[in-house]
């Protein structure tokens, strides 16, 4: 676990110091004032900026991989279109799918006399 790029021993060894330096009571009064600065600067406009943009620096790729397959997908049908002009967009999938060609229907067998002796 990491936090500001510091690991768990190294912050138990900060909190060492900062105990040794300042002592128990004046401990307390700075852990007071980290606390109230930390909700002040979480719920200040600036940190909802912050976390806005950073939200979209991580969407961003995803975002631009969308918007390329949307125009690899609209290039692509306007090529089709202008190979041939005539189909219609929306039938075009009806179009190019052959029909199923349904087979006479099959006569049942009739029972064989030399089986029934």
């Amino acid at each position: 676990m990491e936090i500001f790029g510091i690991g768990a021993s190294e912050l138990i060894f900060i909190l060492i110091i900062a105990l040794i330096v300042l002592g128990p009571r004046d401990m307390q009064k700075a852990g007071r004032t980290i606390g109230l600065w930390l909700n002040q600067l979480v719920r200040s406009d600036g940190w909802r900026v912050f976390q806005r943009t950073s939200a979209e620096l991580r969407n961003l790729p995803r975002n631009l991989m969308r918007e390329a397959n949307a125009e690899v997908a609209e290039m692509e049908r306007d090529l089709r279109n202008s190979i041939d002009p005539r189909i219609d967009p929306k039938t075009r999938s009806s179009a190019t799918h052959t029909p199923k060609v349904d087979s006479p229907p099959v006569k049942p067998a009739e029972p064989d006399s030399d089986k029934n002796d």
